[in-house]
């Protein structure tokens, strides 16, 4: 429900304390002067947006009203535990405040265009009339709740999808989804894979898979920067041939779970030009499969970015940074393991190419890599260490001078132009798959060398 803070008191009519002033100078002053919604989704109400009303005189005043002008409007406020527009013979004390608290509730549109409402919140004190603008964008949805598909099915960009529950995709199933689709998950909602999943986006046109949570924590801190809005996605042992490519998957609680299946020969899963972030456990977890991942960035979670155990797994010109906003990341950025469930070791196979490693924690697992056929090739570490036969060109204890600011929860995982991951990197492993990063530039490779991670300096990447 939507409340006026504490301090506002209704005033019988016809009773003014002697410390109320009726000057009509003595006006309001506000927080901001407009109250905006992020985008909100037809048919459902938003949670609430807040803002301060200020008394700034020595003495108190009344409100003799406080309403949403639009008599159909589309935003609700709540005074004293009473719904409604309009409120009548508010006091703030003097040297006071009071906090109003806005919802919005938009009817379905007659089409799938953004839909943009406004109004105004009047404050009349004294005779003299103040306002507030309160805007929205409203967007229709389709909602799926607890769905199997046992047949191909396409996601297309048209408009947003919001998944209750699970969706599921049933073995011999493919799910398509389109470039610009934003597939919006709510809370512990999770898509698992029996069969295939073919998520395929375009340079500016990335496909969206998140939390369906579009307010914010802070002024500066949407939900999107916060784990756990939605489980993850689990590719069980029996799904092959997966893409993800210019996707955006975000604010999970288990990232990309892929279940063992005991079979290299056959693709996995192909990562091409995507940014996994922000997950209360890690972002990918990899089990005995056969995975490779290319111009891709993974950031960002509780429990260390990757999992890696036994299998193949091929990494080349990535970003694994770790700069967990919310808690001490409890394992390595990049975990790499060889052990079976019954501790049987296996055969581990991860070859890292024109990467960096970087961020809080150790950079991957400590450990002797000797008789594995691990390699890490001309990869840039933010930590300290040194080259041997399974460290080879590697540049260490480099600070990446990433564009990212912690702080301010700004994540941004290109480089500075003074970046030593610039021109670092070897021309010759950039493969017909990832010719062009993620912004759409050709990657440099005429001089033999080229740059580690991502991205070049400098740019102000398609994501943010």
């Amino acid at each position: 429900m939507l409340l006026l803070g504490a301090l506002t008191l209704l005033l019988p009519a016809g009773c003014i304390n002697d410390d109320i002033t009726t000057s009509p100078t003595a006006t309001l002053t506000f927080s901001r002067d407009t109250l905006s919604f992020d985008t909100i989704f037809t048919e459902t109400g938003t949670p609430t947006a807040r803002m301060i009303v200020y008394n700034r005189n020595s003495k108190g005043v009344v409100i003799s009203s406080i309403r949403m002008r639009n008599a159909d409007s589309n935003f609700q406020l709540n005074v004293d535990g009473m719904s409604g527009r309009e409120f009548h013979d508010v006091e703030i004390r003097g040297k006071d405040s009071i906090y109003v608290f806005v919802e919005c509730y938009i009817d379905k549109a007659q089409n799938s265009e953004p839909l943009f409402v406004e109004d105004q919140l009047e404050f009349v004190t004294n005779g003299v009339a103040q306002t507030v603008q309160v805007e929205a964008w409203g967007q229709n949805v389709t909602r799926l709740r607890g769905l199997t598909y046992n047949n191909d099915v396409t996601l297309t960009a048209e408009q947003p999808y919001v998944i209750f529950d699970s969706l599921i995709i049933a073995s011999g199933a493919t799910l398509n989804i389109e470039p610009g689709a934003r597939v919006l998950f709510h809370d512990k909602a999770f898509l698992r894979v029996d069969g295939r999943l073919n998520a395929v986006g375009q340079q500016g046109r990335m496909i969206q898979l998140r939390g369906d949570r579009s307010d914010k924590v802070l002024p500066n801190l949407t939900y999107q920067e916060m784990a756990s809005q939605w489980r993850g996605i689990h590719i069980s042992a029996q799904s092959f041939d997966n893409r993800l490519e210019f996707v955006d998957m975000r604010s999970t609680e288990q990232g990309l779970i892929i279940d063992s299946c005991g079979n290299t020969d056959r693709s996995k899963l192909l990562i091409v030009n995507s940014w996994l972030h922000n997950s209360a456990g890690r972002v990918l977890t990899s089990s005995h499969a056969k995975v490779e991942a290319y111009g891709t960035v993974f950031s960002d979670a509780a429990l260390g970015v990757v999992s890696l155990t036994a299998g193949i797994h091929k990494m080349v010109q990535c970003t694994f940074a770790n700069y967990y906003l919310f808690a001490a990341p409890s394992g390595p950025i990049v975990g790499l393991y060889g052990l079976k469930a019954d501790e049987t070791p296996v055969p581990m196979n991860a070859q890292f190419q024109n990467c960096i490693i970087a961020g809080l924690g150790n950079p991957i697992t400590p450990g002797d890599l000797t008789d594995t056929n691990v390699y890490l090739y001309y990869t840039l570490f933010e930590a300290d260490g040194k080259n041997d036969d399974h460290f080879l060109e590697c540049l260490w204890d480099k600070d990446p001078l990433f564009l990212t600011d912690r702080p301010k929860y700004y994540f941004n995982y290109h480089v500075q132009p003074k970046s030593p991951a610039l021109n670092a990197g070897l021309a010759s492993y950039v493969t017909p798959i990832c010719l062009y990063d993620m912004d759409g530039n050709e990657i440099e490779i005429n001089t033999g060398h080229t740059y580690i991670g991502i991205a070049q300096s400098g740019r102000e990447p398609i994501y943010k």
